[in-house]
């Protein structure tokens, strides 16, 4: 970015940080996921064959796998995004000082927490695209990803000219976003002849995105009232509400996400097996 003099070195330098505060959630979180569940695909089902001809209980297992994936990713996601914005000045207030949460430090994390569901979603997507792809399939993948580069480019040059450093996390949102498009093609493509979609992994129930809009708004305006300028007790009073709502959102998650839920207590449960055997 400053090669290309959109930004000046302490813009940048406050880019530097949010983006490696930022990413540790991604590289911590869900690069393991993603990494791990890329093999189980990969072992689970055959490249070079349709749904019809392969096993139809690795199929169906590949299926309740992924739609699980992502709605954890969804939550995840969903949950970073929510509190990210009206946490980011808390935060980075606590790890630099006024230095970082007075300036556009905020507003940066705010937007990297939306890049952070996007990366979420692509994770998973991708892990199961690229262990179910064929070569040719690949190839052609990525083809299509290196085609795109320049206008990812460009965009990014124009958006960091208009918009700051915020421009160049939005165009990393619309490249995101541009691969997770491409991926959903391929998964409803490669479950088209099957009764399984689990694409609708990525449907939450009306009343838990209701508690997740409430809960933006609450903290939201708990942020403008007890953040950041008001004391250590005021900070804590604002965490306390964040916990509070974090508490309701995944008390309606149990109760609606009932087979997300069995499915991780199938994940715990199963190594435990495992090991004692």
């Amino acid at each position: 970015m400053t090669f290309l003099n959109v930004l000046n070195f302490g813009d940048q330098g406050v880019y530097d940080i949010v983006n490696n505060l930022g990413s540790l959630v991604a590289r911590l979180i869900f690069q393991p996921i993603e990494e791990s569940f890329y093999i189980f695909f990969a072992k689970v089902l055959e490249r070079e064959k349709g749904t019809t001809l392969q096993k139809q209980e690795d199929v169906t297992m590949a299926a309740v796998v992924l739609e699980s994936l992502l709605k954890l990713a969804l939550l995840a996601g969903l949950t970073i995004t929510v509190f990210g914005f009206a946490y980011s000045q808390l935060a980075l207030d606590i790890y630099g000082g006024t230095m970082l949460s007075s300036g556009s430090g905020p507003v940066l994390l705010r937007f990297y927490c939306l890049y952070v569901l996007l990366l979420a979603i692509n994770g998973v997507t991708e892990c199961f695209t690229f262990a179910a792809m064929t070569k040719e399939e690949v190839d052609r993948y990525n083809f299509t990803m290196l085609a795109l580069s320049s206008s990812f480019l460009v965009l990014s040059y124009l958006l960091t000219r208009w918009c700051g450093s915020v421009g160049f996390i939005l165009a990393n949102c619309f490249n995101m976003g541009i691969r997770i498009t491409q991926s959903l093609r391929f998964i409803h493509h490669y479950y088209q002849g099957s009764p399984h979609r689990p694409l609708a992994g990525l449907l939450l129930s009306p009343v838990l995105l209701g508690v997740f809009a409430l809960s933006g708004g609450i903290t939201g305006i708990s942020e403008v009232f007890l953040c950041c300028e008001r004391g250590w007790l005021a900070r804590l009073a604002h965490i306390v509400v964040g916990c509070f709502c974090l508490g309701v959102i995944l008390g309606q998650a149990f109760s609606t996400e009932t087979k997300l839920i069995h499915f991780l207590r199938s994940s715990v449960e199963c190594p435990r097996l495992n090991g004692q055997k």
